[in-house]
């Protein structure tokens, strides 16, 4: 009996306890919570800082109940906050911990924001300072000013600092409470700031290389021997070259520094970065009271790399992949017009007559309701009906035409049933259809605050929600429409929302537009967020369709490329694997970088097919089974979606579909396999699915005018100095024979990359442009040469070559034979 109850009381402590997170979890509780907090800090920072000029005379009217001192009006006191402050102030000040009491409202204050979501500074670090400022402070007046305990107004260290200092005087000692003080002070600095031991450090380390200069004079007298100060070691550290450990790298988070000195003696340092000098300034532990020691000046060997630690050990931060361009703002929604303003309102008599003609039809035909209910949407309201016992469903939906018939109206869609509900219903145009402006989508709450990767906003829907989805989720886009009902307008939303969330270091876009006009607008953001080919100066936007094969197949390589990196990163997804870079977990030096999304916007998908057919069709389809788990996706558009253009491979793996209207139902069977795209109205009304049930959503607008204001703003922004580059392609001459390869004009660069080739036994061509800051054909004769050459073996499509010469030692005699 005494264990259930035991039990019953520790699950109704557990309750209490998870009540209470989940109230404080609310945000209007921690808003008003918060709020308070805010406020009883600045009332209480007013009454300590009246507390000073007015504590003693308002002390000696406190030695009464507290409930007799507030409510006693004859009692009146001179702190500025009134009774209430001249009570808390003296509790804290007098009675607590003196003036130190002020870090008290310094963590309540941090800790207010805190529940704000507003971060001032971390708020357990913060408490964890106030409250070792509060006591030691306490300590530390109580003690200096205890001779003034008469004058109570004079505890500055208030009556805990007091007590506390005169326990410890007489348990320690005036010479013990002045080491306790200073002993805990200087461990409280050490562990707090990071730079208090290198500044205590310093005067006795310039004294020390002073003593060891002078040393090193009278036994070295060489005039080319030359011993650095401290702050001159630590500018030459700063020129070193720098090569990364894998191991080393991805253990400290930092590079490891790596040089080999030749030359016994101390050579002149070039301030220019030219030479390789390691000099270390940390005192050996086993020699450090040899006053012969000169040994800050060390010699590396590869035999003593591995022990090698530089100077600063401290892990770096994470990589910030926006820091080229940290600078770079987001559009304001201000370049954005707002349509909507002149749109009229659904009225009730529409309504009401909408309702009465469905219900009066219905009735002709012997069809009961039990009800009838409207949502108002911004192109249609949706009428939701519950049909009266008895009533078949079908019965209902083979009355599309006559309802349309009795409301006057084109476009009716009978949903029956509607999904996840036990209605049917039936959609019906607005007389004045609402105009979605794309400001009033980007500026809603649900876009604002949306946690997507690649959020893109389409408009609203029925129940005028704001319509977002997620690209990585989707992860392909098919959007078909017959002309001038939106597509265009649809593709210009997409790639805006995008715009307005994603930094051009986290995104690029590749844009096909075979009609040259459409997707031109964007050429002014090239440097910041398309990408294109090498070599290719003209513009960004492709419109040859040639460029387009090209293009596709260069970024089947950068598929290929990049699932290499995920498998050596052990990432199953492009955003693991960034995790990891951000980290410092993945080297550079081995290859790895920070991938950013590629989008594929594609226009008149229907003109490539027709002009390039299977050549384009081949690489989009490989892109569309694969490319999602490396960050590439696609959206392809098309006027004509007829199966001879929207192949059975193609819609297999676009699961997400985005019908505007089309011609005929067989067209709205061939995007959504099924009906209704073509009963919508046209002006951006569209259908989507992802797989599973339709949406109609409203596409927002975005004119012209506005997408050239927003790509002004990003273009006259500092940007990368040229567009993002995909690897190059060659089609077949890529896999020409070696023996062609003329070897009687080596490059300048064959056997440094023979070398880099063997030491990373990888075969790589970007390896090998990386490294020596090469053009990418250059890099390529230098990898057919080494295949001559015999260091790696031939062309493997995407994959890098394997290498032949398993170490340097065999390299060398390969190289030697060659001259």
């Amino acid at each position: 009996m005494a264990a259930k109850t035991k039990q019953t009381r520790s699950k109704s402590k557990r309750h209490l306890i998870s009540n209470f997170k989940n109230k404080i979890s609310d945000f209007k509780v921690r808003f008003f919570i918060g709020l308070f907090l805010i406020g009883y800090s600045i009332f209480l920072t007013i009454a300590f800082v009246s507390f000073i000029f007015s504590g003693g005379a308002d002390h000696s009217k406190l030695n009464i109940d507290f409930f007799d001192f507030i409510f006693n009006s004859d009692i009146n006191v001179e702190n500025w906050t009134g009774k209430l402050g001249a009570y808390f102030a003296d509790l804290f000040i007098h009675s607590g911990i003196g003036i130190a009491a002020f870090a008290l409202v310094v963590a309540l204050f941090v800790g207010a924001f805190k529940l704000l979501r507003v971060r001032l500074a971390p708020l357990r670090k913060t408490i964890l300072h106030c409250f070792f400022v509060g006591a030691w402070l306490s300590i530390f007046l109580g003690y200096a000013f205890i001779n003034f305990v008469n004058d109570y107004h004079m505890l500055l260290g208030g009556e805990m600092g007091y007590f506390m200092s005169k326990w410890l005087i007489s348990s320690i000692g005036n010479v013990g409470i002045i080491l306790f003080l200073f002993f805990t002070l200087t461990i409280y600095l050490t562990y707090t700031f990071d730079g208090f031991i290198p500044l205590v450090k310093k005067p006795f380390a310039d004294r020390k290389t002073k003593a060891n200069a002078s040393e090193q004079k009278q036994s070295s007298p060489s005039k080319d021997t030359i011993v650095p100060s401290v702050d001159e070691v630590e500018e030459w550290e700063a020129e070193v070259p720098m090569e990364v450990e894998e191991e080393e790298y991805q253990n400290s988070g930092r590079p490891e520094l790596k040089e080999e000195l030749t030359n016994t003696e101390t050579p002149k340092p070039d301030l220019k970065g030219q030479g390789a000098i390691i000099l270390d300034t940390t005192p050996n532990p086993d020699s450090e009271e040899d006053d012969n020691d000169e040994g800050f000046v060390i010699e590396k060997n590869k035999e003593d790399d591995e022990g090698y630690e530089i100077k600063d050990n401290r892990p770096l931060g994470d990589y910030d992949p926006t820091l080229d361009l940290s600078s770079y703002q987001l559009p304001p929604i201000d370049l954005l017009e707002d349509h909507h303003a002149d749109n009229e309102p659904v009225t009730d008599e529409e309504l009401n007559s909408n309702k009465d003609k469905i219900v009066n039809t219905l009735n002709d035909y012997k069809i009961e309701i039990k009800s009838i209910k409207a949502t108002v949407g911004p192109t249609v309201t949706l009428y939701e009906i519950v049909p009266a016992p008895g009533v078949r469903i079908s019965k209902i939906k083979n009355l599309e035409d006559d309802i349309a018939l009795s409301l006057s109206a084109l476009g009716i869609r009978i949903i029956a049933p509607m999904p996840g509900k036990g209605t049917i219903g039936i959609e019906v145009p607005n007389s004045e259809p609402e105009i979605v402006s794309m400001k009033t989508i980007i500026s809603s709450k649900k876009f604002q605050t949306t946690k997507f990767e690649l959020p893109i906003a389409l408009g609203k829907t029925i129940a005028n929600e704001t319509f977002v989805i997620d690209l990585t989720k989707a992860p392909h886009m098919l959007v078909a429409g017959a002309t001038g009902q939106g597509k265009s307008v649809g593709l210009n939303a997409i790639i805006t929302s995008l715009l307005y969330k994603k930094h051009p270091s986290q995104i690029k876009f590749v844009l096909v537009d075979p009609k040259k006009v459409e997707l031109n607008i964007y050429s002014k953001i090239e440097r910041h967020f398309l990408a294109k080919l090498p070599g290719d100066e003209d513009e960004a936007i492709i419109t040859d369709v040639a460029k387009v094969v090209t293009t596709l197949n260069s970024l089947t390589i950068e598929m290929d490329a990049r699932y290499d990196l995920l498998k050596k990163a052990h990432a199953r997804n492009i955003k693991e694997y960034n995790h990891k870079f951000v980290k410092r977990a993945l080297n550079p030096e081995k290859g790895h970088r920070f991938l950013p999304y590629i989008i594929v916007v594609i226009d008149e998908f229907a003109d490539l097919i027709m002009t390039a057919g299977k050549e384009v069709e081949l690489p989009i389809a490989r892109i569309a089974q694969l490319a999602r788990a490396v960050g590439i996706h696609m959206i392809v558009a098309t006027q004509r979606p007829s199966t001879n253009i929207i192949t059975g491979v193609i819609k297999a793996n676009f699961p997400t579909r985005v019908a505007f209207k089309v011609a005929s139902m067989i067209d709205s069977r061939t995007i959504l396999d099924s009906p209704g795209a073509n009963q919508l109205i046209g002006r951006g009304d569209m259908l989507i699915t992802q797989g599973s049930d339709l949406v109609r959503v409203q596409c927002a607008f975005v004119d012209t005018p506005e997408v050239e204001r927003i790509n002004d703003f990003i273009g006259a922004q500092k940007g990368y100095p040229s567009a993002f580059l995909l690897p190059e392609y060659f089609g077949d001459s890529s896999a020409s024979e070696a023996g062609e390869v003329d070897m009687t004009n080596k490059d300048s660069f064959f056997e440094e990359a023979a070398r880099v080739v063997v030491a990373n036994q990888s075969g790589s061509t970007s390896l090998i442009q990386r490294r020596f800051s090469i053009g990418y054909n250059r890099a390529g004769r230098i990898i057919d040469q080494l295949e001559v050459a015999g260091v790696v073996g031939p062309f493997e499509g995407s994959k890098a070559r394997q290498v032949l010469i398993p170490d340097e030692m065999s390299l060398e005699h390969i190289l030697r034979g060659l001259q």
